[in-house]
């Protein structure tokens, strides 16, 4: 599918350690859309981190997007009503995030625009970074997979042998996952080695 015409989100949470991963396909995604609105979680918009500091990764997705990220509940609140976007991504999506989200809590910008871009029966596209998406966030991941314009960035486990709940999207996938939930398909397979 063309993405010429489409207006994407493109939310950030928390997984400090895949960041710079996950704003390269920010950056490869740009080009290819009409525009890219970014969002921050909470941590993200606050957080310096051994990876990157809050004010820097900022200025860098507000640069390659031509976009001030949304980092409020209130500014994402009007995504929904006003029809900002055709698709939302959601890279990283951590444990926190999909476990909220799996649960109807509503207590970030991220969370906020998700919720209000379903409202329109969109796509929302999740990149999973989380060290216990087979563990406790099982249960959420499952729930979410069984919900209406919810698709998954295919996935594996990152560290088998050292973190063995762990699982990382491959996050090159991203805007093959897009595309895909765009047309309301599923990019297959969804559990890759």
């Amino acid at each position: 599918m063309e993405l010429t015409d489409k207006r994407i989100g493109f939310a950030f949470t928390g997984s400090f350690c895949t960041l710079m991963e996950v704003y390269e396909q920010l950056v490869r995604l740009v080009p290819l859309c009409d525009k890219v609105l970014p969002i921050f979680s909470n941590a993200v918009a606050e957080y310096d981190t051994r990876f990157v500091k809050a004010k820097d990764f900022y200025c860098m997705v507000s640069k390659a997007a031509d976009a001030q990220p949304i980092t409020s509940i209130v500014a994402a609140e009007p995504i929904g009503p006003k029809k900002l976007l055709d698709a939302m991504i959601v890279a990283p999506a951590t444990g926190n995030t999909l476990a909220k989200m799996a649960n109807g809590i509503t207590d970030t910008p991220v969370l906020m625009a998700v919720k209000s871009h379903l409202r329109n029966n969109r796509p929302v596209v999740l990149a999973v970074s989380s060290n216990d998406a087979l563990g406790a966030n099982g249960e959420n991941i499952g729930k979410l997979m069984n919900r209406k314009n919810i698709y998954f960035v295919p996935m594996r486990q990152d560290a088998p042998n050292g973190k063995p709940c762990s699982v990382v999207a491959d996050f090159s996938m991203i805007i093959p996952t897009l595309q895909a939930a765009l047309e309301g398909q599923q990019l297959q397979p969804m559990l890759i080695s």
